[in-house]
């Protein structure tokens, strides 16, 4: 027998996808009760709040899993050069890879809903915050004063995902290499 936390965790997997990859709009009830393996009844009997608690919940999995990602890469760089090189190189790997669906994971629900749903708008707001303190911590580390890390990590941040944005839409990562080409150099002159 199935345990219930086992169908919960593969229902927010699923549905973490699904939203990473179509948005909150493009994906329905039945596709994400028959993506996470689950009985049709089982969506509210786990997400009491329904399709929207799903979605709020799936993004805060996709943003720690990111955030995961993020704190490794940082951690194993020696430099902010090396870190933005390395960041952006996995990024436009991820979105090559699968064939410029998955690019933020956060950006898709939050431009199709997060004003229309406070509780996923908060979610998507948890979500760039933390990977902005990653970014904040990782500049403090490397000798920046608190308050330029905190604006150097808006930045950095902001125009990644910017450049996300436009690699998918162009289909090439082409925006994302010119901000990382900018980013090291204008790293280069903080240091």
């Amino acid at each position: 027998m199935v345990r219930r936390t086992d169908t919960r965790q593969r229902m927010l997997e699923s549905a973490a996808d699904l939203f990473h990859t179509q948005g909150y709009h493009a994906t329905g009830l039945n596709q994400l009760v028959t993506a996470g393996g689950a009985p049709k009844g089982s969506l509210y009997f786990h997400f009491p709040g329904g399709k929207e608690q799903l979605a709020a919940e799936a993004v805060a999995v996709s943003g720690a899993r990111l955030a995961t990602t993020l704190r490794d890469l940082l951690d194993a760089a020696p430099d902010p050069e090396s870190a933005i090189t390395t960041v952006i190189d996995t990024l436009a790997t991820t979105l090559e890879e699968s064939e410029f669906q998955r690019a933020c994971p956060i950006a898709t629900v939050a431009m199709d809903v997060g004003a229309e749903s406070e509780r996923i708008r908060e979610a998507c707001a948890d979500g760039y915050s933390s990977w902005q303190r990653i970014i904040t911590d990782y500049f403090v580390r490397q000798g920046f004063d608190v308050e330029r890390a905190e604006s150097l990590s808006l930045f950095a941040l902001s125009s990644i995902e910017g450049a996300l944005m436009l690699a998918k839409v162009k289909r090439h990562a082409g925006p994302l290499r010119a901000v990382a080409n900018h980013l090291r150099l204008f790293l280069q002159k903080e240091n």
